[in-house]
């Protein structure tokens, strides 16, 4: 059985197979009405009509337009159903599905239907009749599309209601662009071939601006490019086509090498990629070369790809020993026609000048489709940060070099050895395959200099003590010197390859390890359910894969960094430190750019709203940390850290949310309940006490003062009850404003006659314009706010209490007064909440209801409502409302 990579998968071939029995769909697009997306579809329609397909018409707006009516002659059309509620005419899926035509106009794919239909959106209708195996024909803007809603809204100042998903835009079999230039478009609105009547004036003026239809149009088009796009990627990965690449859009793909990389590189490709108005990727490729380079060298590749990033770039890192194939074969994936290459640095020796130049002519060679760029270099590289640990690094480099070389000679010496006294009588050319043992064993253990300088050792070996003449270089038979030769490039071909095996084994062997921290972090993460079991879990892995001790710091309700309880670091770090790093986000510490000679690394958890935590790594070796890969693992961890923390927090806040939510159910619940309970008792019991006191103050009896004490209180019960039962009705959006125009001194006079028992109208300071107010609010709600502002102040303030109104340009501002201690300091806002009082442990009556209700109301009006103290003592509660202009004479009000 072969394995061809082009042959469908079993999957694909079912979809295929699904989707051959589902009908096709195809979509008129275009960037507003008018440009003549029904007038396609119908031209489409009859097109079809006279190759004999059945062609039946679901739903057509033509909005009073006779060409595009004339189009539908010839045509069946479904009829309409009559809704059962708003009696309108809409489409009747039902008698669609049992007709089953061939093809089925369904105009204005972004339509809503009526409440009773089945489906509330059309393209739902739509999609139920492309499963039962019909195709449909449809129209739509581009304003209708949800993921350019906004964008629309932003350019047009509409907010368009009605929207299709992407998704069933994109699983389209085909999209027609229907395009009209705006001056066109403009001059089709003014014959009126858009819109009847005087709605074409109106709509030159607002929504069919220039400015609008030229922004329309583009995200029109690249819409429709980007589909496009998307189908010829996908038509070049299903055909095999994908080793080519299309020049259809202008990608561009920079390369960043060791020698090749640099700042003025990437803000090169982005200003290219700027002027193309093109998507552009960056990526560097980790040869065996690059790790020969040396540290500081692979920190300047990290730090290059991760401005490219920063910049907008799509950023990727590739290990292949071969960089051109690598380069080649993710342009080819991407379908990047543009290569960005940096010219390497000139050098004096013709032969390493030589080799810097090999990857562009290796790029030239492969891919002679593909554009290549070559950049100049900077004319002054920067300072080398990591210079004196690479200058480390090279030093015990090259210690290990010279302890091979010194075990290379000590093992051709054994070998001579070896020869000399147990193999006498072997002959010579036997004898070679031990030396080119002994090279390839120093070539597993030392690498590749070694190796080279075994091979050279055991030529002079053989040499001296195994070809005659012995104990001189002369050599009397020239077939030794073939010998010598084949020694030579054996040995150094061997130790080369022995020396490539041992490098990729080492690289493999750390990537295993990366991926093992990695995944004992990521599964240690997925079972944490506290802050602390995090740190917990995280100090060891992290400190073990970078080679340091770790620290996880969480922050406190203040942001204050909290130390973890198991403790590792041998210093303590800087509380100065870690403030600044918590506050700013940014990396501080050994090896960045703000106190590098710190002896730690602090790196803050930063998620999307702010820092979490801080990870603190001490490191036994800096060099350790300074390596790029340690880099991309520590920056890898503390993702891992900061998803887990903040997936911890967002299930907290999930959990408190929804504790606060059943709490206030339950409560509104009790409320609701026990407010209809207490109502018919409280109201028998008011009316009961009204008879007693008039029969008690008629016989004039000494208990009459009794008895309108006990009407009072019973009152007041009510007016509370009633207080909690609006709140209830409010927090389940059970209450609704009936407005009218109602007079501000009517309202005011009625709340102090339902308040005239406590506090007589007399003894209200009142201060209103000799101008009547007139405001258009429901009145029984507006008095229910005085009289708890009234009441509130009589609880507090016996009677000195006061009322004062101010009329504005189309406001009106009042206040209600008292004289009573006033509003406690720093709560001005708190007591407009449920169940707040100003002073908790009073021997005043009540639950804290009345002004949360009053703030309630008066915003239901539009309106505003603040507390604030008096200078003179008090407080003072001050209402704005808004002033809507006076209807005409003989005007209906709008009651709503």
């Amino acid at each position: 059985m072969t394995d061809d990579p082009h042959r469908p998968s079993p999957d694909a071939l079912l979809l295929q197979a699904d989707s051959a029995s589902r009908g096709r769909l195809k979509i008129y697009f275009g960037a507003c009405a008018g440009v003549g997306k029904t007038w396609a579809m119908l031209q489409e329609a009859r097109r079809l009509r006279a190759q004999g397909l059945d062609v039946l018409v679901g739903v057509v707006e033509t909005h009073g337009r006779e060409e595009t009516a004339a189009l539908l002659d010839g045509l069946e059309i479904i009829p309409r159903r009559v809704t059962d509620r708003s009696r309108h005419h809409a489409f009747d899926l039902d008698a669609a599905l049992a007709r089953r035509p061939a093809v089925i106009l369904m105009d204005e794919l972004a339509h809503s239907n009526a409440q009773d239909a089945r489906h509330p959106k059309r393209w739902q209708d739509i999609e139920e009749l492309l499963n039962a195996g019909i195709d449909v024909l449809t129209t739509v803007n581009v304003q209708h599309l949800e993921s350019l809603n906004d964008v629309v809204s932003g350019v047009t100042g509409v907010r368009v209601r009605e929207t299709v998903p992407d998704p069933f835009f994109d699983a389209a079999t085909d999209v027609v662009l229907v395009d009209l230039p705006p001056d066109d478009l403009r001059q089709r609105l003014k014959e009126g071939k858009v819109y009847v009547g005087d709605r074409a004036e109106r709509a030159i003026e607002n929504f069919f601006r220039k400015g609008n239809l030229y922004a329309l149009r583009e995200l029109a088009l690249r819409r429709t490019a980007d589909r496009v796009d998307d189908q010829m990627r996908a038509w070049r990965d299903a055909s095999g086509q994908d080793e080519k690449v299309w020049h259809t859009r202008d990608a561009v793909l920079l390369c960043i090498g060791a020698t090749t990389g640099s700042e003025k590189l990437v803000r090169t490709a982005a200003r290219l990629a700027g002027r193309l108005g093109s998507e552009w990727h960056a990526l560097t490729v980790e040869t065996p070369s690059m790790y020969r380079k040396g540290v500081a060298r692979r920190r300047t590749v990290l730090h290059t790809l991760q401005l490219a990033q920063n910049m907008g770039a799509v950023t990727a890192t590739l290990s292949d020993p071969d960089e051109a194939q690598a380069v080649l074969r993710y342009a080819r994936e991407h379908n990047l026609g543009k290569i960005i290459i940096g010219r390497p640095t000139p050098s004096r020796w013709i032969f390493r000048h030589w080799l810097s130049g090999r990857f562009a002519r290796r790029l030239s060679l492969l891919a002679p489709d593909l554009d290549l760029i070559v950049v100049a270099p900077d004319d002054a590289y920067p300072p080398n940060k990591g210079a004196v640990a690479e200058g480390r690094a090279i030093h015990e480099k090259w210690r290990q070099r010279l302890h091979g070389c010194l075990a290379a000679t000590a093992a051709c010496t054994f070998i001579t050895l070896f020869s000399k006294v147990f193999l006498p009588g072997f002959s010579p050319i036997n004898l070679v395959m031990l030396y080119l043992l002994g090279v390839v064993l120093i070539a597993m253990r030392f690498g590749r200099l070694p190796s080279i300088v075994a091979a050279v050792v055991n030529i002079v070996a053989f040499d001296l003590f195994f070809v005659a003449p012995e104990g001189q270089f002369a050599v009397t038979d020239a077939q030794y010197l073939v010998t010598f030769s084949v020694m030579l490039v054996v040995g150094v071909i061997t130790g080369n390859l022995t020396a490539g095996m041992r490098y990729q084994a080492k690289v493999a062997r750390h990537r295993e390890q990366r991926s093992r921290y990695l995944s004992e972090l990521s599964g240690g993460l997925s079972r944490a359910r506290l802050p602390a079991d995090i740190a917990q879990i995280c100090q060891p892995v992290v400190g073990a894969a970078l080679f340091s001790r770790c620290e996880i710091w969480l922050l406190d309700h203040q942001g204050t960094p909290v130390a973890p309880e198991s403790r590792t670091l041998s210093t303590l770090p800087d509380a100065g430190i870690m403030k600044w790093s918590v506050d700013k986000g940014q990396i501080a510490g050994a090896g960045s750019d703000t106190l590098p000679g710190l002896p730690y690394k602090i790196v803050p958890l930063r998620a999307s709203a702010a820092t979490l935590g801080l990870m603190i790594i001490e490191p036994d070796n800096l060099r350790h940390l300074m390596i790029p890969e340690q880099q991309r693992l520590l920056a890898m961890f503390a993702m891992l850290i900061t998803g887990a923390l903040e997936r911890l927090e967002l299930t907290r806040r999930e959990q408190a949310s929804r504790v606060t939510a059943e709490r206030e159910e339950l409560r509104n619940a009790i409320l609701a309940a026990l407010s209809h309970d207490l109502r018919t008792p409280l109201t028998v019991l008011f009316g009961q006490s009204e008879i007693l006191t008039l029969d008690l103050s008629a016989e004039g009896s000494k208990y009459a003062s009794q008895a309108s004490e006990i009407r009072l209180q019973t009152l007041s019960t009510i007016r509370l009850v009633n207080n909690m039962l609006d709140m209830a009705r409010i927090e389940s959006d059970g209450f609704r404003l009936r407005t009218d125009w109602v007079a501000l001194d009517d309202v005011i006079a009625s709340a102090l006659k339902s308040l005239e028992a406590i506090l007589p109208a007399e003894n209200v300071s009142l201060d209103l314009p000799s101008q009547m107010i007139l405001l258009q609010a429901d009145g029984p709600l507006l008095e229910r706010v005085f009289v708890n502002l009234l009441e509130n102040a009589c609880k507090y303030a016996g009677q000195a209490v006061g009322i004062t109104a101010t009329r504005w340009q189309d406001k009106v501002k009042i206040d209600v007064w008292d004289s009573g201690p006033g509003v406690p300091v720093g709560m001005e806002q708190q007591i407009f909440e449920k169940f707040t009082r100003g002073h908790a442990e009073s021997a005043t009556p009540g639950v804290g209801m009345g002004l949360a209700i009053c703030r309630t109301l008066i915003e239901m009006h539009d309106g505003k409502i603040a507390a604030a103290n008096r200078p003179e003592g008090g407080a003072c509660f001050s209402i704005t409302l808004p002033l809507p202009p006076l209807p005409a004479l003989g005007e209906e009000p709008d009651n709503t």
